[in-house]
Formats: structure tokens, C-alpha cells, sequence
């Protein structure tokens, strides 16, 4: 099947299976999947124009909807972040979306951009997860997020159990409960531990993340999730809801940007293909919301380690691409 935009010939049933396995694990981090979907339609399929970046949000507009309504039906959502990333991700992606079609749109330094964005996550990831290992070990124990990770997974345990035993039973599953929102404070319990974040500095950083994702192509939420985790020290069931949330909203801002500033670049392929896409997000849509009904039954921890090995091994990749 050939793709006119992308410029590419292949089998229509390729981009779904291909989407829904890598969205079925990514979305369990609170990760739509684009930021390793990208990799794969520049390495593998060749669709290297910055039409690419514009595609993979479209991508994720298709697919995050169905992993998103999951975390609202179990109480996971955690609103008031959520429209914090939201609002300051937003003027980030149009910036982002200039620099990359303005000054990155050869193929061979946008892979280098890439490379850099991902060994930075995979890294933060890899070095926050050997942290709470040490501290797991320390006298002192385990770290608020990860008790609270724990108490979790221990109620899931008795939930699976009792489903087992009766096709009817009345424990549910404890929902977050916002404590505080202001313009200085955002505080939330969850599973008896309180968190509270700064308003403003998750403002900031969804700015600059809103950036880096504008170029990249991936809405923020593979940048932003990992933030969360490692240096808000935040649960990542808890934030899992919002980043792709965010990342759906962001989305949405962003092709419609790359499709208004299509005809100013008419000798570059700039606007989405629409047709891939869509196809990707059919089977993303699949895999998102089989990992967020996966992701309670998962430690944490495991989750981390995959998508920060993945992430790194592609990042490296990148590199030596880009000097070889």
C-alpha cells in the first residue's frame, strides 16, 4: 500500500500490530508509544520528512483517547495536574513545531535531536529506578510513592482474589482524591500518602517539555511522565492518566498547527499523512487500553526498567547513526 505523503510503500496491517505491542507496554509508564513509533517509521519504514513528526501526533490522537478513559473509569485521573501539563504544554508545541520544520528538517540532524531527547529519558529513568533500589535497602525503607505503589498492588491482589472466588463482590478500588489545587499548590492522596507539587514549576516544565515535543512529534507525555515520577516523586499510577491526557490535548494543538503552516513550506512535506496515522492509531487505540487495564497488575519498578532500556538502546542507535 503506498502512503503519498510519507512518501512509503507497506503492508496496511503492518502500523497497527506494530502500535499496538509497543503502546500496549508504553502506556503502562503513562507514554502514548510515539516517541518509539517515530524511530520506527524513520528506520524501518524510511519516512523521514517532517511531515513524520505531524503524523506521529496524529498518532497519538486516535490512540490515547482509549488508554485515557480507563484511568478515568478507576479513579486514576488526577484532574488538576492534568490541566496544569495541559496549559503550560500547549505554547511549547507551536514553538516546537517551528524549530523542527524552521531549522531540523534534514533527516540526519533530527535523528541526532532524537537521540539526545531519548538518552536523556532512558538515562533519568535508568538512575531514579537504581535510587529507590538503594533506598528500598537504607533502614529508612521504601519512599512514600513506593508505599503507596505497594498498598496498591496489595489491594489489587485481594481484588483479583475475590473475583475469582465470587463473579460479584463489593470492594472497588481507591480513586485519588485531590486535596488542593491553587495557583501555588496541587496536593492529592493516594492509598494513605499525600503528595503536593508546585503549581508553577509544573507549569514551567510542561512549557519546556511542550518544546521538545513540539519537534519531536510525541506531545510531551513520554518527557513529562518520567518528571513526575523522579523528581516530583510522584506514583506512576497516578501520573500514567495525566501525561497522556495531556499528550492527547497537545496533540490535537499540534496537527492542527503543522496543517496551518503546511502551505507556507510548499516544497516540504509538512501536513500529517492522514491515512498512516490513522492506521497506527487504530492499533495504538488497542494497545493503550489493554495496558491501562494491565498496568495495576504490574510492579512499578518493571515497567520503569523496560521502557528505560528500550529507550536508551534507541537513543545510542541514533547516535551512531548519525556519526557513521
Amino acid at each position: 500500500m503506498l502512503f503519498t505523503v510519507a512518501g512509503i510503500e507497506v503492508q496496511p496491517w503492518v502500523p497497527p500490530l506494530v502500535s499496538f505491542v509497543i503502546s500496549f507496554f508504553t502506556s503502562m509508564g503513562g507514554v502514548s508509544g510515539a516517541f518509539l513509533l517515530l524511530p520506527f517509521q524513520m528506520s524501518v519504514l524510511g519516512y523521514v520528512n517532517p511531515s513524520v513528526s505531524s503524523t506521529n501526533q496524529f498518532y497519538n490522537i486516535v490512540a490515547i483517547p482509549s488508554g485515557v478513559w480507563r484511568y478515568i473509569r478507576e479513579g486514576r485521573m488526577v484532574w488538576p495536574l492534568t490541566w496544569v501539563v495541559i496549559v503550560g504544554t500547549l505554547p511549547g508545541v507551536f514553538i516546537g513545531a517551528i524549530v523542527r520544520v524552521q531549522y531540523l528538517p534534514d533527516a540526519k540532524n533530527f535523528k541526532l535531536f532524537a537521540a539526545a531527547v531519548l538518552l536523556y529519558i532512558g538515562v533519568r529513568m535508568a538512575r531514579d529506578l537504581i535510587k529507590q533500589m538503594k533506598a528500598s535497602k537504607s533502614p529508612n525503607g521504601l519512599t512514600s510513592a513506593q508505599a503507596a505503589e505497594k498498598r496498591f498492588q496489595e489491594q489489587v491482589a485481594r481484588f483479583r482474589e475475590k473475583a475469582r472466588q465470587s463473579e460479584s463482590h463489593g470492594e472497588k478500588l481507591a480513586a485519588v482524591r485531590v486535596v488542593r489545587f491553587s495557583t501555588t499548590r496541587i496536593a492529592y492522596e493516594f492509598y494513605g500518602e499525600t503528595y503536593e507539587v508546585p503549581t508553577f514549576g509544573i507549569l514551567s516544565l510542561s512549557f519546556i517539555v511542550g518544546i521538545v515535543g513540539g519537534v519531536y512529534g510525541i506531545g510531551g507525555g513520554a518527557i513529562i511522565a518520567p518528571f513526575f515520577v523522579s523528581f516530583f516523586g510522584l506514583p506512576v499510577y497516578t501520573v500514567a492518566g495525566a501525561a497522556l491526557m495531556g499528550t492527547f490535548i497537545t496533540s490535537i494543538a499540534g496537527v492542527a498547527f503543522y496543517q496551518a503552516i503546511a502551505p507556507f513550506y510548499p516544497t516540504m512535506s509538512v501536513a500529517p499523512d492522514w491515512l498512516l496515522g490513522f492506521l497506527f492509531g487504530i492499533g495504538g487505540m488497542g494497545g493503550m487500553y489493554a495496558g491501562a487495564c494491565c498496568q495495576k497488575h504490574i510492579p512499578a519498578r518493571y515497567i520503569k526498567w523496560m521502557l528505560s532500556g528500550l529507550i536508551v538502546f534507541l537513543a545510542l542507535k541514533y547516535v551512531r547513526d548519525f556519526f557513521a
